[in-house]
């Protein structure tokens, strides 16, 4: 067993180049970045463009399954939620059907400026397809390692 204090160079060179969380973390947030200075026109970051995107739905969804839907935790959810809200992009209301759940509603702010970023989206989105050898391998690959359980 080594000793805690025996840590060398070549081992953190070694996780350095063959660690898939840091990579999977680098990838995201090149890509969040890109996203985020091409939607800055419309006054969004690409962590709102998703969350606006997933209440894009014919009913309003709950908070859990929101949650669920972008892999956060609900306080996340809710705190990414606010400043969406204090622009007038979205809504939360009790579920008629269960007083304790919170439904989440695109608001038509929030739907036009959704209309305003599909555009820029659809432009980046496809350049970065177009510079991937596989993007629905990638695609499934990543869903695959989401569904993992630890």
């Amino acid at each position: 067993m080594q000793n805690s204090s025996d840590l060398s160079f070549e081992t953190t060179i070694m996780v350095r180049d063959a660690c898939l969380c840091l990579h999977a973390q680098r990838a995201a947030r090149a890509l969040a970045r890109r996203f985020d200075v091409a939607l800055k026109p419309v006054g969004l970051t690409s962590g709102q463009f998703s969350l606006l995107m997933s209440l894009n739905r014919p009913q309003p969804p709950t908070l859990g399954s929101v949650a669920a839907l972008l892999a956060m935790d609900r306080t996340t959810l809710t705190a990414n939620f606010k400043p969406l809200a204090r622009r007038g992009f979205v809504a939360m209301e009790p579920d008629p059907k269960d007083k304790r759940a919170r439904l989440l509603r695109l608001t038509p702010a929030g739907r036009s400026v959704l209309v305003a970023a599909m555009p820029i989206w659809t432009r980046v989105h496809a350049a970065l397809e177009g510079a991937l050898k596989d993007p629905e391998g990638l695609r499934h690959e990543l869903n695959r390692l989401s569904a993992c359980k630890a």
